[in-house]
């Protein structure tokens, strides 16, 4: 299984609550550089267009980072593909997948925010629409140099090639799911890599989305090996599951009632919280023996999966408990994870 980091390239850190975009974007770097050092597999950026997040270009973000590691595997966490353009999503991760030396993927999205649809002039009534024929379109940008497409929401193209080339002869392209049963099943029809963001609840809930997944990869003619499974979530890892709770918990409660406020959820109490870092719940919060053992017994509960994802740099923690929690996960927790 590879272990890595998600990142909304947060502005947001301690007691200040703020950070200049400056300071916030070096310490975001140096978090990836140390990643790599520390042996971890991924680390993505994900895309947001909001005042606290820095990540709206993410394939620049990455391709700084590419220049500073030599292993990690460098990916967005997601592009909102619906608002974007898929002939310069793909010569965007190309670059960087030259740069990186072919250590770009992508994973592409709907987008669970929806502020990018008004910026780039999108209606949210077409929001599966186009997210389905700008899929098409960089599923065909990806295998071939010439491209002869047309659909609804932008120019045809006629024998068009895209350049650059990326330096994978096929570019990994991860579809990333909430709990929309369709969104599953378009990615086994597909035959793509799923990345399942999983941010309440119990985990093993998902099983029978990702058998609906399973069973439409392998009804359109796909491996099971060819079907793989992520899983990203929130948490938290430091040296024992006390001090992970009482760092993490604070910067947690904060933000999930700030969006909880936006989105009509409820406030997030302690009594929710614990339940969420129980052995059901969702987050892996505690100590690397205790965030090892459930990232293994969510593996099993969901049949299997490749790749876990923490997304930790939005809770209120420090630069310093951030690095912190990198080098136990990659000195402590990988280990235990390889050694199942």
């Amino acid at each position: 299984m590879e272990i890595g980091i998600d990142s909304f390239a947060s502005a947001m850190y301690g007691d200040s609550n703020t950070l200049s975009g400056v300071d916030a974007m070096e310490q975001l770097l140096q978090r990836i550089e140390f990643a790599d050092q520390a042996g971890l597999d991924v680390f993505g950026i994900g895309e947001h267009h909001k005042k606290e997040f820095l990540d709206s270009a993410t394939a620049v973000i990455l391709s700084a980072a590419a220049t500073r590691t030599q292993n990690i595997r460098l990916t967005s966490a997601v592009t909102v593909l619906s608002a974007a353009d898929p002939v310069r999503v793909y010569q965007s991760f190309a670059t960087l997948d030259l740069i990186s030396k072919g250590r770009t993927e992508i994973v592409v999205g709907r987008g669970s925010a929806i502020e990018a649809y008004p910026l780039f002039g999108f209606d949210l009534n077409d929001y599966d629409a186009l997210f389905k024929e700008k899929l098409e379109l960089l599923l065909q940008i990806r295998d071939n140099e010439f491209i002869n497409w047309y659909g609804k929401f932008r120019p045809a193209l006629n024998n068009q090639p895209v350049y650059p080339r990326a330096l994978q002869e096929k570019m990994p392209i991860w579809l990333g799911v909430g709990g929309t049963p369709e969104s599953f099943i378009r990615a086994g029809s597909l035959g793509l890599p799923l990345m399942v963001a999983i941010i309440g609840g119990q985990t093993h809930r998902f099983k029978p989305l990702i058998d609906l997944y399973r069973q439409a990869g392998e009804a359109a003619g796909f491996k099971s090996h060819e079907l793989k499974v992520g899983i990203h979530s929130p948490g938290y890892v430091s040296n024992t599951t006390e001090k992970a709770i009482e760092e993490y918990y604070p910067g947690y409660a904060e933000l999930w009632t700030k969006l909880g406020y936006e989105r009509g959820w409820p406030p997030v109490t302690k009594g929710k919280f614990d339940g969420l870092i129980d052995d059901l719940g969702v987050l892996i919060v505690g100590s690397p023996e205790r965030a090892a053992e459930k990232i293994l017994r969510h593996s099993e509960a969901l049949g299997g999966i490749e790749r876990f994802t923490f997304q930790m740099d939005n809770a209120g923690l420090t630069h310093s408990q951030l690095m912190s929690a990198i080098e136990l996960i990659g000195t402590k927790l990988i280990p235990l994870i390889r050694k199942g």
